[in-house]
Protein backbone atom coordinates (compact mmCIF):
# COMPACT_ATOMS: atom_id res chain seq x y z
CA UNK A 1 0.00 0.00 0.00
CA UNK A 2 1.77 3.12 -1.29
CA UNK A 3 -1.60 5.67 -0.13
CA UNK A 4 -3.77 5.90 2.70
CA UNK A 5 -7.04 4.53 1.31
CA UNK A 6 -8.85 6.96 3.41
CA UNK A 7 -6.95 10.36 2.84
CA UNK A 8 -5.01 9.68 -0.19
CA UNK A 9 -1.98 10.40 1.97
CA UNK A 10 1.74 8.29 1.28
CA UNK A 11 1.81 5.45 3.62
CA UNK A 12 4.94 4.35 5.68
CA UNK A 13 5.84 0.43 6.20
CA UNK A 14 7.12 0.00 9.39
CA UNK A 15 6.75 -1.04 13.01
CA UNK A 16 4.31 0.76 15.51
CA UNK A 17 4.87 2.27 18.99
CA UNK A 18 4.11 -0.72 20.95
CA UNK A 19 3.93 -3.42 17.91
CA UNK A 20 6.36 -6.32 17.10
CA UNK A 21 5.52 -6.29 12.68
CA UNK A 22 5.60 -4.22 10.18
CA UNK A 23 2.49 -2.30 8.92
CA UNK A 24 1.25 0.05 6.54
CA UNK A 25 0.71 3.74 8.46
CA UNK A 26 -0.67 7.12 7.17
CA UNK A 27 1.88 9.68 7.28
CA UNK A 28 -0.84 12.00 7.86
CA UNK A 29 -3.40 10.73 10.61
CA UNK A 30 -1.36 7.87 11.78
CA UNK A 31 -4.03 5.36 11.00
CA UNK A 32 -2.26 1.42 11.33
CA UNK A 33 -3.50 -0.18 8.46
CA UNK A 34 -3.80 -4.30 9.42
CA UNK A 35 -3.22 -6.76 6.59
CA UNK A 36 -4.79 -10.18 8.28
CA UNK A 37 -5.71 -13.58 7.38
CA UNK A 38 -8.46 -14.35 5.16
CA UNK A 39 -10.74 -16.99 6.13
CA UNK A 40 -11.76 -19.67 3.56
CA UNK A 41 -15.24 -21.32 4.35
CA UNK A 42 -16.99 -24.46 3.35
CA UNK A 43 -19.61 -27.53 4.02
CA UNK A 44 -19.22 -31.13 4.08
CA UNK A 45 -22.50 -32.07 3.18
CA UNK A 46 -22.99 -36.22 2.74
CA UNK A 47 -26.08 -37.90 0.93
CA UNK A 48 -26.59 -41.39 0.85
CA UNK A 49 -22.96 -41.75 1.78
CA UNK A 50 -21.41 -40.02 -0.98
CA UNK A 51 -19.95 -36.51 -0.55
CA UNK A 52 -20.69 -33.54 -2.46
CA UNK A 53 -17.93 -32.11 -4.79
CA UNK A 54 -17.24 -29.33 -7.18
CA UNK A 55 -15.21 -29.59 -10.08
CA UNK A 56 -14.02 -25.87 -10.48
CA UNK A 57 -15.00 -23.88 -13.31
CA UNK A 58 -12.15 -21.32 -12.31
CA UNK A 59 -8.61 -20.01 -11.15
CA UNK A 60 -6.71 -21.36 -9.61
CA UNK A 61 -6.71 -24.93 -9.83
CA UNK A 62 -9.12 -24.78 -13.07
CA UNK A 63 -11.04 -28.58 -13.31
CA UNK A 64 -9.65 -29.96 -10.18
CA UNK A 65 -12.48 -31.00 -7.42
CA UNK A 66 -13.35 -29.30 -4.56
CA UNK A 67 -15.65 -29.26 -1.67
CA UNK A 68 -17.94 -26.01 -2.19
CA UNK A 69 -16.25 -22.92 -0.27
CA UNK A 70 -14.88 -19.25 -0.91
CA UNK A 71 -14.10 -16.48 0.97
CA UNK A 72 -16.13 -15.11 3.68
CA UNK A 73 -17.60 -12.14 3.21
CA UNK A 74 -17.85 -8.74 5.66
CA UNK A 75 -21.41 -8.98 7.69
CA UNK A 76 -21.73 -12.84 7.29
CA UNK A 77 -21.09 -15.37 10.00
CA UNK A 78 -18.31 -18.27 9.05
CA UNK A 79 -21.42 -20.70 9.43
CA UNK A 80 -23.68 -18.38 6.69
CA UNK A 81 -20.79 -18.14 4.51
CA UNK A 82 -20.19 -21.80 4.11
CA UNK A 83 -23.87 -22.34 3.25
CA UNK A 84 -24.54 -18.91 0.98
CA UNK A 85 -21.29 -21.02 -0.85
CA UNK A 86 -22.70 -24.49 -1.50
CA UNK A 87 -25.63 -23.07 -2.68
CA UNK A 88 -23.64 -20.46 -5.23
CA UNK A 89 -21.02 -23.09 -6.21
CA UNK A 90 -23.45 -26.32 -6.24
CA UNK A 91 -27.36 -25.49 -5.51
CA UNK A 92 -27.69 -26.52 -2.45
CA UNK A 93 -29.41 -25.65 0.44
CA UNK A 94 -27.90 -26.88 3.99
CA UNK A 95 -29.02 -26.08 7.31
CA UNK A 96 -27.41 -27.35 10.64
CA UNK A 97 -23.76 -26.65 9.97
CA UNK A 98 -21.56 -28.10 12.84
CA UNK A 99 -17.85 -27.03 12.97
CA UNK A 100 -15.76 -29.70 11.59
CA UNK A 101 -11.93 -28.34 10.74
CA UNK A 102 -10.16 -25.20 11.20
CA UNK A 103 -6.70 -25.33 9.24
CA UNK A 104 -4.29 -22.27 9.71
CA UNK A 105 -2.93 -22.39 6.36
CA UNK A 106 -0.25 -18.93 7.30
CA UNK A 107 2.36 -19.33 4.66
CA UNK A 108 -0.66 -17.71 2.18
CA UNK A 109 -2.84 -15.95 4.74
CA UNK A 110 -5.62 -17.87 5.17
CA UNK A 111 -7.76 -20.32 7.31
CA UNK A 112 -10.02 -22.61 6.34
CA UNK A 113 -12.57 -23.71 8.07
CA UNK A 114 -14.69 -26.01 7.21
CA UNK A 115 -18.81 -27.24 8.36
CA UNK A 116 -20.71 -30.75 8.38
CA UNK A 117 -23.83 -29.76 7.34
CA UNK A 118 -27.46 -31.41 6.24
CA UNK A 119 -29.03 -30.91 2.18
CA UNK A 120 -32.30 -29.43 2.44
CA UNK A 121 -34.01 -30.96 -0.65
CA UNK A 122 -33.03 -33.17 -3.70
CA UNK A 123 -31.74 -29.94 -5.91
CA UNK A 124 -28.02 -30.01 -6.93
CA UNK A 125 -26.51 -27.71 -9.89
CA UNK A 126 -23.55 -26.41 -11.10
CA UNK A 127 -23.01 -22.81 -10.29
CA UNK A 128 -21.48 -20.11 -12.14
CA UNK A 129 -17.50 -21.48 -10.43
CA UNK A 130 -18.62 -24.89 -10.66
CA UNK A 131 -17.69 -27.09 -14.34
CA UNK A 132 -19.84 -30.26 -12.47
CA UNK A 133 -21.19 -31.02 -9.62
CA UNK A 134 -21.27 -34.49 -8.12
CA UNK A 135 -21.78 -36.94 -5.12
CA UNK A 136 -18.65 -39.14 -4.67
CA UNK A 137 -18.14 -42.46 -2.46
CA UNK A 138 -14.85 -42.35 -0.63
CA UNK A 139 -13.47 -45.08 -3.11
CA UNK A 140 -14.78 -42.43 -6.22
CA UNK A 141 -12.81 -39.47 -5.10
CA UNK A 142 -9.83 -39.34 -7.57
CA UNK A 143 -7.44 -38.34 -4.83
CA UNK A 144 -5.34 -36.66 -7.09
CA UNK A 145 -7.25 -34.30 -8.53
CA UNK A 146 -8.32 -32.58 -5.35
CA UNK A 147 -7.38 -28.91 -5.71
CA UNK A 148 -5.93 -27.56 -2.40
CA UNK A 149 -4.03 -29.76 0.16
CA UNK A 150 -7.23 -28.16 2.58
CA UNK A 151 -9.75 -29.86 1.09
CA UNK A 152 -7.34 -33.44 1.04
CA UNK A 153 -6.78 -32.98 4.76
CA UNK A 154 -10.70 -32.06 5.99
CA UNK A 155 -11.64 -35.41 4.07
CA UNK A 156 -9.45 -37.62 4.93
CA UNK A 157 -10.46 -36.63 8.56
CA UNK A 158 -14.16 -36.85 7.43
CA UNK A 159 -13.99 -40.34 6.71
CA UNK A 160 -11.50 -41.23 9.12
CA UNK A 161 -14.25 -39.82 12.05
CA UNK A 162 -17.08 -41.85 10.17
CA UNK A 163 -15.34 -44.55 10.38
CA UNK A 164 -14.80 -44.13 14.10
CA UNK A 165 -18.24 -43.29 14.57
CA UNK A 166 -17.79 -40.23 16.06
CA UNK A 167 -16.92 -36.70 14.35
CA UNK A 168 -14.75 -34.35 16.42
CA UNK A 169 -13.57 -31.03 16.00
CA UNK A 170 -9.91 -30.68 14.29
CA UNK A 171 -7.66 -27.58 14.63
CA UNK A 172 -4.25 -28.10 12.62
CA UNK A 173 -1.74 -25.62 10.67
CA UNK A 174 -0.33 -26.22 7.37
CA UNK A 175 3.10 -24.89 6.59
CA UNK A 176 4.69 -24.25 3.12
CA UNK A 177 6.39 -27.88 2.65
CA UNK A 178 3.17 -29.21 3.49
CA UNK A 179 1.19 -27.89 0.96
CA UNK A 180 4.01 -27.93 -1.57
CA UNK A 181 4.43 -31.69 -0.51
CA UNK A 182 0.46 -32.15 -1.46
CA UNK A 183 0.26 -30.03 -4.08
CA UNK A 184 3.19 -30.59 -5.83
CA UNK A 185 2.92 -32.65 -9.79
CA UNK A 186 -1.19 -32.37 -10.10
CA UNK A 187 -2.51 -31.84 -13.20
CA UNK A 188 -6.21 -31.14 -13.56
CA UNK A 189 -7.48 -34.57 -16.14
CA UNK A 190 -11.08 -35.08 -17.46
Amino acid sequence: MNFCPNCGAPTVFRIPEGDDRKRNICTATGEIFYDNPRNVVGTIVERDGRILMCRRAIEPRLHFWTLPAGFLELGETSAGGAARETLEEAGVQVGQPRLFNLIDVTHIGQIHIFFIADMIGDDYAPGRESAEVRFLAEDEIDWPQLAFPTIHRTLQRYFADRRAGEFGIHVESLGTADWRAMALDREPRD
